[in-house]
């Protein structure tokens, strides 16, 4: 598959911008905006939600340390803060501690539901139109990018 560097439109004819870093970011933040917006109405924040999941998602019970550090090789986050958001999260009551593992509440489960059917529609918009086969080389373009970004990063802190 070729992929040129000019659409058309019935409209006008424009230059589609090439994907580097900056594009990359600003689709990011312009769906993480639309993300953060539902997730205020929902009293949690980015980082709660990024751990939250991680615990409803995960096959077994974690520990804060393996809580932790599957959120920050997502996140690239501190790792005071991501204690800070687990603290965060259970005097929510959206995880508790059962023994040296957190559990994710009855609370925490319905809020993720709760976040995922009112985001699941603006997704669709959002995603909605783009060809399977765009979707299917932007997916490896991103892999790629997002594999030798971690490489690099393991490499600047070593």
């Amino acid at each position: 598959m070729t992929i040129t560097a000019s659409t058309t439109t019935a409209s006008a004819t424009t230059s589609a911008p090439l994907a580097d870093s900056r594009a990359l970011g600003l689709a990011h933040y312009a769906a993480r905006g639309v993300l953060e917006h539902v997730l205020a109405r929902h009293g949690i924040t980015f980082q709660q939600q990024i751990t939250l999941r991680a615990a409803v998602t995960a096959d077994a019970p974690h520990t804060p340390d393996d809580l932790i550090a599957q959120v920050q090789a997502s996140l690239k986050a501190d790792t005071a803060d991501i204690r800070a958001t687990l603290d965060e999260l259970l005097d929510k009551h959206l995880l508790v501690a059962d023994g040296a593992h957190l559990r994710p509440t009855d609370a925490g489960r319905d809020l993720l539901a709760a976040v995922g059917a009112e985001v699941a529609p603006i997704t669709a918009r959002v995603w909605g139109g783009i060809p399977a086969e765009d979707l299917a080389v932007a997916g490896r373009v991103l892999a790629l990018v997002t594999e030798q970004a971690n490489a690099e990063l393991a490499a600047l802190t070593v």
